[in-house]
């Protein structure tokens, strides 16, 4: 598996750039990621976000998908597009230290 160090801490990465145990992740490291995906600031919006996919994770045993994220997080589709453009169910994913969700590509 390979390994690489984001914001002072090596973590286990897969092939795509996303960590593989859960664990590994801090907040730090969600800064920095959130860098790569394109969002130069985690607003309190966006800490709502990461926040409940990470416990919805944990619940759930894997990423949420974009509806779930939406639901769940009281967060409309339009607004999860603006906090995190381009493939926001992915983003949140990567950036909340989590797996891709099923179905993304």
């Amino acid at each position: 598996m390979p390994t690489r160090e984001i914001a002072g801490k090596t973590v286990q990465v897969n092939e795509e750039g996303f960590l593989t145990n859960p664990n590994e992740w801090t907040r730090e490291i969600a800064v920095e990621l959130a860098k790569e995906e394109g969002v130069p600031e985690l607003t309190p919006a966006h800490w709502k976000v990461i926040e409940y996919a990470r416990q919805a994770a944990k619940n759930g045993g894997k990423s949420p998908t974009l509806r779930q994220i939406s639901v769940g997080a009281g967060v409309s589709t339009k607004d999860l597009f603006t906090l995190f453009p381009k493939g926001p169910a992915k983003k949140v994913a990567r950036i909340a230290g989590l797996g891709k969700p099923e179905g993304c590509v």
